[in-house]
């Protein structure tokens, strides 16, 4: 200041000396002026800056309240329980809403309350003392999946809780934070996958897993013991006739309900479903052979009583083999194996029936599976043949043949064909084998003078896979056989499971030109409501019936109903199995047009029939 005043002095001096005042003053006012708009302009700048400074402190306090509103709404809408207690003595400072759901009371009827103010006695010492655990350690505590009996889901909910500390600045317990999570759904869940990974999903059993792993534990069991138990295959006989003709919703029911008795009757023992109509069963540790017996023997009863399900009375059966450990087998794979081999002789026999595992099974079991094997070698080799058998109208003119397989096995001889063909339809090799046949038999007729018809037998694995229609049509130009010269010969079978797929198929093979006709009439379940279905050319009538005619009343009036029936509906009929002039005779007087039988011929080799066929004569009675 004082130097200021010195230059403003100095500055208002002339050169004599002499200070100039009015200078002097206006240098001084001058400064003023300065002075003060330099003051106002720091007081501008300190207003602003404290403006901005307020402005700074507010938007810091609005981002403060927005982050606690941020994170109080996190906590208010979290799906999980929180609370937090004082450290002190767990007095309630905070409850967020799915802890008011939880506990069935409004917040303010726990906050500023310890638990002995609102749980009962009990239930607030085990609270208490966990508290104390976790502000006396420090450390968290975790309760996984525990059985939680406070508030109104308590009760029977499984939860998962967890506690922590949390302290001051000084380090001092202030809070007990806390979340209870119910986990009810999700492990119940998890239970139930884990159920269904060991249980067949449509009768609750325990499945295949399930029996194996049984199985394991009781062979490890038995062979350390030196104990004995029993191992039973169960199959319903007939069942899967019940899903052809009802559907798989009233096979399902009948399942269940069959299932239901088996378990019932089975006294405890472990009873599984393994597949289809499939059912195994651990008898307990050295069970005798007779009261296993008495028990399979009381299963087959048991099932073999109609069951009736949502107004339908099914009647199946019940087959049962029967192995031991370890006279049958010392490990899972043979005895089991020796089971399936005692169940299928049961089922061979008749069905119905129970049957212990005996050593020839196995070999029989083991000559099934190598006839298995020998039946693809079969089709590979030529090993085949098609023999022809005649069929006749009823005066006795020969009209055609049907082309039946026959296997001549090089070491076997001719294996019968009711013992490799169904082989050839479980692995499913009777399509490549019915192609085969059906193109030598074209072949074969289309090389005939006389126009004959041949009639070829198809398998319902034929429709079931492949392109049966694409597969004639090809053999019939292939081979040059004017369509109308073929028969095809079907049974029900073919009919029953997808009865639209089928019939459509039947109506295309119709309108190449090629006759259609049923094969073993009357033996089936739905074989008339099938003639309302399809216009076959053609009904055969099944051997079993014309074979009794002479011998059972029964059998000749079935004969004479379906004759009525055809009749009326104008399809031709043909009889299979005559044997004897007699035969022949009841059915040219119920006007029966055709027949086929050792009567007319037995089935040969084309060439016992070449003048049947035009090769020598034009016409033969009687071959």
């Amino acid at each position: 200041m004082h130097r200021l005043l010195a230059r403003q002095i100095r500055q208002s001096t002339d050169e004599s000396g002499q200070v100039d005042l009015t200078k002097l003053c206006e240098l001084v006012g001058a400064a003023y002026e300065e002075g003060d708009r330099d003051r106002r302009r720091t007081d501008r700048a300190m207003k602003l800056m404290i403006e901005e400074l307020e402005q700074t402190h507010k938007r810091a306090e609005q981002d403060l309240l927005r982050a606690r509103e941020f994170l109080d709404s996190i906590i208010e809408n979290i799906p999980i329980a929180v609370f937090a207690k004082d450290a002190k003595d767990s007095r309630y400072v905070l409850l967020n809403r799915a802890g008011e759901e939880y506990y069935g009371m409004p917040r303010e009827a726990m906050l500023g309350k310890t638990p002995q103010q609102i749980f009962p006695d009990h239930i607030a010492r085990v609270v208490n003392e966990q508290d104390r655990r976790v502000v006396d350690s420090g450390a968290p505590m975790f309760l996984e999946g525990h059985l939680l009996e406070v508030g109104v889901k308590g009760r029977d909910r499984l939860v998962n809780s967890r506690k922590l500390l949390v302290r001051d600045g000084s380090g001092a317990p202030q809070y007990l934070v806390g979340v209870i999570e119910d986990v009810t759904e999700r492990i119940t869940n998890e239970a139930r996958i884990s159920h269904l990974a060991h249980h067949d999903a449509l009768t609750d059993l325990p499945n295949r897993s399930a029996f194996n792993a049984v199985l394991g534990e009781r062979l490890e069991r038995a062979q350390e013991a030196a104990t004995s138990f029993a191992v039973l295959s169960l199959d319903l006989d007939r069942f899967k006739e019940v899903n052809d003709v009802f559907g798989h919703p009233v096979g399902d029911l009948l399942m269940r309900a069959a299932a239901d008795r088996l378990a019932e009757e089975a006294d405890g023992a472990f009873v599984a479903r393994i597949g289809g109509d499939e059912f195994m069963i651990l008898m307990p540790d050295d069970i005798s052979r007779d009261d296993v017996l008495a028990l399979a023997e009381r299963l087959v009863e048991t099932i073999g009583q109609e069951l009736e399900v949502d107004d339908y009375l099914s009647h199946v059966g019940l087959s049962v083999g029967i192995a031991f450990y370890p006279d049958d087998g010392v490990n899972a794979a043979t005895l089991l194996a020796n089971a399936d081999s005692a169940l299928y002789r049961a089922k061979r026999e008749g069905r119905g029936r129970v049957r212990f595992f005996e050593s020839e099974m196995d070999q029989e079991l083991r000559d099934r599976r190598l006839l298995q094997h020998d039946l693809r070698l079969a089709l590979e080799q030529n090993q085949f043949l098609v023999y022809f058998q005649p069929q006749a109208r009823v005066d006795g003119e020969v009209i055609g043949f049907e082309a039946l397989l026959r296997w001549n096995h090089p070491t076997r001889g001719f294996v019968p064909p009711d013992q490799f063909i169904p082989l050839a339809e479980e692995n499913g090799l009777i399509v490549q084998i019915g192609e085969w046949v059906l193109r030598e038999a074209c072949r074969e007729a289309a090389s005939w003078p006389r126009p004959l018809q041949v009639a070829v037998n198809l398998s319902p694995i034929q429709f079931q896979a492949g392109d049966l229609e694409r597969s004639i049509h090809q053999i019939l130009l292939e081979t040059g056989l004017t369509p109308t010269r073929l028969e095809v010969e079907i049974t029900e079978g073919v009919l029953i499971g997808d009865f639209t797929r089928a019939l459509n198929l039947l109506r295309r093979l119709k309108a190449l030109g090629i006759r259609i006709a049923m094969d073993d009439f009357g033996t089936g379940y739905s074989s008339l409501s099938y003639l309302q279905s399809f216009p076959f050319d053609k009904i055969k009538i099944d051997r079993s019936f014309i074979s009794n005619l002479e011998a059972t009343p029964q059998s000749a009036e079935i004969v004479r109903a379906v004759l009525s029936l055809a009749h009326a509906l104008r399809i031709p009929v043909i009889a299979e199995g005559v044997e004897t002039e007699a035969q022949r005779a009841f059915l040219a007087r119920e006007a029966c047009e055709e027949m086929q039988g050792y009567l007319v011929g037995r089935p040969a080799l084309i060439e016992r029939y070449l003048d049947l066929v035009g090769v020598t004569v034009e016409r033969r009675l009687y071959a």
